[in-house]
């Protein structure tokens, strides 16, 4: 007779995981505010009805942060930790979408992080 299979316990993470754009490198992560998932710029694109029209009021490419007014005078601010700070500059007319939190700036898309 066998004896029963007994699988290893799992070893418990002390550390909290960290996007390699902290530390310098690219974004490796999918949260909101780092690298644009590939679903996440799909759907944006397959609901152009919910595209808010604005423009860049202030970028600071150091902290990865920008602040976007809309035409209808709403003022956000933004985080991203994926360049899109340094890929705007003030009074550059972007669009944001509204429902997945993405910036196109031209034909580039980022991700949102939406921080006031």
């Amino acid at each position: 007779m066998s004896r029963p299979f007994r699988p290893a316990r799992p070893v418990e993470e002390r550390s909290a995981a960290e996007c390699m754009c902290h530390v310098g490198g690219p974004c490796t992560s999918y949260q909101p505010g780092h690298a644009l998932h590939l679903v996440q710029a799909r759907l944006a694109a397959a609901t152009p009805g919910e595209w808010v029209d604005g423009f860049v009021v202030n970028a600071d490419p150091d902290a990865g942060v920008l602040t976007v007014r809309t035409l209808e005078g709403v003022v956000t601010t933004f985080e991203n930790a994926a360049g899109a700070a340094a890929s705007v500059a003030r009074d550059e007319p972007v669009a944001v979408h509204a429902r997945y939190r993405v910036l196109a700036v031209g034909r580039r898309r980022f991700n949102l992080r939406e921080i006031g």
